[in-house]
């Protein structure tokens, strides 16, 4: 398969940052005796977002399996939809089945590497180079990375940007992660007093029923799967 799936649900995982902080309150606000610099200031959203997805357990996760419907747009045509199941070994290990409509795909990615089966032609060949880049910025660009500070291996720098408008009278905090060869990629949190308003607008047009949301991982969890499978039946 020529497409990536992590890279097609990329997009996905940066919009799930968002529901992230909608919990998050006023992690990053200083006060009239305490000034942060902007790094600091990042730092401390990061930080609280990582709290709010579960912490110590978040982080102590090392594998995780998913597996749904997969369905690829061309030209506004919907093809046949694929069922997959996703095996992911952080940081930078996947293999991922597709089956349907006499398919039998399996790719797999291990950092630099990767390859694709073909069981109906019986082949296995590697990827080219626009798949495993694709593979790379999908990593890159993962909420996944920012949590789990992959990004410092690779000699990134994180920074506070601002508050940037979400909409009417709301603010998002911003945090930005730059690499030395010039690629950058910014995340927004909702920002205080407005995430309880961001918090119904977002479940309300989610379809979410608060009354069935205990925690914060429930919430955070709903969100992500309603944001991926739109993501999916747009692709």
């Amino acid at each position: 398969m020529k497409v990536v799936l992590l890279a097609k649900l990329a997009l996905a995982t940066q919009l799930a940052v968002i529901a992230v902080a909608f919990f998050s309150g006023q992690v990053s606000a200083q006060t009239e005796t305490t000034k942060t610099t902007p790094d600091e200031k990042a730092q401390q959203i990061v930080q609280r977002a990582i709290q709010v997805v579960g912490g110590d357990r978040y982080l102590s996760v090392k594998t995780v399996i998913g597996h749904g419907f997969f369905t690829e747009y061309k030209d506004g045509m919907s093809g046949i939809p694929l069922k997959f199941v996703d095996y992911i070994v952080y940081p930078d290990k996947e293999r991922t089945e597709f089956i349907g409509g006499g398919q039998r795909l399996i790719q797999t990615n291990d950092r630099d590497h990767g390859w694709i089966f073909d069981a109906a032609a019986r082949t296995l060949k590697d990827q080219n180079t626009t798949q495993l880049e694709d593979f790379h910025l999908a990593m890159r660009t993962s909420v996944e990375n920012l949590l789990r500070g992959w990004w410092r291996a690779q000699g990134a720098k994180l920074s506070y940007v601002g508050r940037r408008e979400a909409g009417v009278g709301r603010r998002n905090e911003t945090v930005k992660l730059a690499y030395p060869d010039g690629f950058w990629i910014e995340y927004e949190f909702a920002a205080g007093e407005e995430r309880e308003t961001a918090l119904r607008d977002a479940t309300t047009r989610a379809g979410i029923d608060l009354h069935d949301i205990s925690t914060d991982e429930d919430l955070v969890g709903a969100l992500v799967r309603v944001v991926a499978s739109r993501r999916r039946r747009r692709h």
